[in-house]
């Protein structure tokens, strides 16, 4: 098995805007006028070049997620970029990371997308499900008081769904469904692998661990990643009675490789500061509205990050950045070193945001970037076929017609029409003349 499963994580931020101490935020009130979509076009088509290219270069997976009203990531459905990118590749498999359930009104549209894109890709299909920035209840107009348990409602009304037969009723706290009868089905069974990104927060990673659900870490320092992976791995062992697989933790912490180490901070320090000093420029009230977090949750984070000396990310110079842990740069030689002490540290077994785009990093750049890694650093962490995993796996559906017949065969149920008083046709052969003409109604039928 590979000790490392590499995805690659975009984004898609609009980088055109003025440098973060001429605004205020850039979330909910960054002035749209900002936004030019003739620029916006031709990003999003180097953005899903990126993307498509991490299957050619033999990536484990790609993700997107969903984010709004800011420049810093311009993805407000991220299941139409999954559906983009199943129609673009063949094999890869496909994260949504994710949803946001607690801004959607009803989250039988998440499972039904997500059953769809599924079905659609072959099964390739990883459902991440998030609770959205407190940014996004103010844009909203969502009752942060209510995120917690809107979310984990949610989750279980979308895995019942995608289990169980229907139609069911579902009368919860939040959600009230006289008939949950999700179409189509997934086709992954019992359902696709659900991820849960987060951040340091104790709810999150006890959730996680209890559910089994692999966990996402997004960017924080190595102090802060070794710390929630522990807690992972403590409350898996001592509360449920289990031993995490490393394939239930992953990190996401952007990478760059280049030939050298000076020669990938070169390359990499202006749009890094970009996204820490800009893309992610907001202020406190925006960032954790009050009732977002509960009071016992927010003590406990600012006593982390007061125990660790952290400072917010837009106060951090480049080189905190690197040597905190919060980006990895520098030559294949570093990057390796970097993701061994990883694996030895934290037992983790996926590694998000490896090699691919940042910030306000030009195309060409990503595509350098990922060819390095692709070339120079993952056959360090896989078997002597340096295959990805979905290359050494069987496909969840056939891929070809011949493959279909033998194996899955006709439908149970073939399509019938009734067509006058006891007579019924079946529609798969009744252009034949025989068969249409066998019906007494249409014996004398042209």
């Amino acid at each position: 098995m590979n000790r490392l499963e590499f995805y690659m994580f975009h984004l898609m931020p609009y980088p055109f805007i003025p440098p973060g101490e001429e605004f205020e935020s850039i979330w909910i009130t960054l002035p749209n006028t900002m936004y030019d979509p003739k620029q916006g076009h031709r990003l999003y088509r180097e953005y899903m070049d990126q993307l498509v290219l991490a299957e050619r270069l033999g990536y484990d997976g790609v993700l997107v997620n969903e984010h709004h009203q800011t420049a810093y990531a311009v993805q407000p459905a991220p299941n139409l970029w999954a559906a983009y990118l199943a129609a673009r590749t063949s094999q890869i498999r496909i994260g949504v990371i994710g949803n946001a359930l607690p801004l959607h009104r009803n989250p039988l549209r998440v499972a039904e997308e997500i059953a769809m894109l599924d079905v659609m890709s072959g099964g390739r299909i990883i459902s991440g499900h998030v609770r959205a920035m407190g940014a996004e209840y103010v844009s909203a107009g969502v009752d942060p008081t209510t995120s917690k348990d809107r979310f984990w409602e949610a989750n279980d009304l979308i895995v019942k769904a995608w289990t169980e037969p229907g139609p069911f009723q579902w009368h919860g706290e939040h959600y009230d469904i006289e008939y949950v009868n999700t179409w189509p089905r997934p086709l992954q069974q019992p359902h696709p692998p659900i991820w849960l990104p987060g951040s340091t927060s104790v709810d999150t990673i006890d959730k996680a661990a209890e559910r089994r659900y692999p966990f996402m870490l997004t960017p924080t320092s190595n102090w802060l990643s070794k710390t929630a992976f522990a807690r992972y791995y403590q409350v898996a062992e001592e509360q449920y009675g289990y031993t995490p697989s490393p394939r239930q933790l992953g990190r996401l912490v952007h990478t760059h490789v280049a030939e050298t180490d000076e020669q990938a901070h070169r390359e990499a320090r202006a749009h890094i500061m970009w996204f820490f000093r800009n893309g992610l420029k907001i202020p406190g009230f925006q960032m954790m509205p009050a009732g977002y977090n509960s009071k016992e949750s927010l003590r406990r984070t600012l006593e982390g990050k007061a125990k660790a000396g952290a400072k917010g990310f837009t106060e951090l110079s480049y080189e905190e950045l690197v040597e905190g842990g919060y980006v990895i740069v520098g030559s294949p030689e570093t990057v390796i070193e970097k993701y061994e002490e990883m694996i030895d540290e934290y037992k983790i077994g996926m590694v998000m945001s490896a090699g691919g785009h940042l910030g306000s990093m030009p195309h060409w750049m990503v595509q350098k970037n990922m060819y390095l890694m692709a070339e120079e650093v993952m056959p360090h962490f896989r078997e002597a076929d340096g295959k990805p995993t979905w290359a050494k796996t069987e496909p969840a559906a056939p891929q070809t017609y011949s493959e279909h017949a033998a194996t899955v065969g006709k439908p149970k149920l073939m399509p019938r029409v009734r067509w006058e008083g006891d007579e019924y046709l079946d529609t798969a052969t009744a252009h034949i003349p025989e068969v249409y003409r066998a019906l007494p109604s249409l014996r004398d039928a042209p």
